[in-house]
């Protein structure tokens, strides 16, 4: 259990907290339930935001050296204020005196481990890096949604829902809220339910791709890229994520040859398991010599559009007409 939750449920709160991580809908949620559990509801009084680059410190310490108005604390949220990438000397000295009637609360997009003001917030208080559950905990969490809304789905048709919009839980929320809205009088979610209302992620629509071209399907590759286009994905940016599922398939085709399985795969490259099972049936199309000369065309291809000697629209044709032929 993270320490915000049991802070929460307990009652009992640190004078500094620092929410971060990749999980943005994660870091929300944390930031906005510990602000409600540490301040009477309606009270204006004794919160204050500040947000930005251009946060003053001494502005900070001044609002901490300030009592609170009959509550027992005053809370500070300070989001995105890189005190955390930039030295902030002056207030990391300040948090190890932090007075007993402040709560800082800190939400940073970026941080620096090693800085001084993460060492300070350490000490005084707690810390929380939001990152993405895995595969078996955001089924149970999408499950756990769906049930709370009366509604069932399978093991399967969850793990392909995942497949098809991504592991990101705020978009995965979103889709499932819109699944919700679409099977109202029923009680049962599957996968026809999901083709017809959820948004496939880019991230999925590019690996489609990559699965039709290692089954050497170059029309169902061509279509599909031109769908990505329709949906105004720059070539570039798809060229870079071809390049990024082939680097993925040569990794995954590497530690397979050394032995290891899919769960130590997943482990390092940071899948989820259907990303690995997918990814391991794909490279078995190639070997691992030809991966690596398809690593070498997409660095070339992509040197020759920065140039101005290939269209980017062109490259990624010639790419995917190559490695499925």
């Amino acid at each position: 259990m993270s320490t915000i939750a049991q802070d929460i449920r307990d009652q009992n709160f640190q004078k500094a907290y620092l929410i971060y991580g990749e999980e943005k809908y994660l870091a929300l949620q944390y930031k906005r339930e510990l602000v409600r559990a540490l301040l009477p509801e309606g009270d204006t009084m004794n919160f204050t935001r500040f947000a930005g680059k251009d946060t003053d410190p001494a502005e900070v310490i001044g609002l901490c050296e300030t009592l609170p108005f009959f509550a027992d604390r005053r809370v500070i949220l300070l989001e995105d204020t890189l005190f955390f990438k930039n030295k902030c000397d002056e207030l990391a000295d300040y948090m190890k005196n932090l007075p007993d009637t402040v709560c800082l609360v800190f939400s940073e997009d970026q941080v620096d481990k090693r800085s001084r003001m993460y060492k300070a917030v350490k000490a005084a208080g707690s810390i929380t890096e939001c990152v993405s559950p895995d595969e078996k905990k955001l089924m149970q969490w999408a499950g756990a949604l769906l049930k709370k809304n009366g509604r069932r789905i399978s093991a399967r048709d969850c793990a392909y829902l995942l497949e098809k919009t991504g592991t990101d839980m705020g978009t995965l929320r979103t889709e499932l809220e819109k699944l919700i809205s679409y099977t109202e009088g029923r009680d049962v979610v599957t996968a026809a339910d999901m083709d017809a209302v959820c948004t496939t992620a880019v991230s999925s629509h590019i690996f489609d791709m990559v699965r039709a071209v290692a089954e050497k399907n170059q029309k169902k590759a061509m279509e599909l890229y031109q769908e990505l286009l329709a949906l105004k994905e720059p070539p570039m940016r798809i060229l870079f994520l071809l390049a990024k599922q082939f680097r993925q398939l040569a990794q995954i085709k590497a530690m397979e040859q050394e032995g290891r399985g899919q769960g130590e795969i997943q482990k390092i490259l940071g899948l989820p398991g259907f990303a690995v099972r997918q990814s391991s049936a794909c490279a078995r199309a190639y070997t691992g010599e030809k991966l690596q000369e398809a690593l070498t065309d997409f660095t070339d291809f992509e040197e020759a559009v920065k140039t101005g000697n290939l269209s980017d629209r062109l490259s990624v044709e010639m790419l995917i007409i190559k490695y499925s032929a």
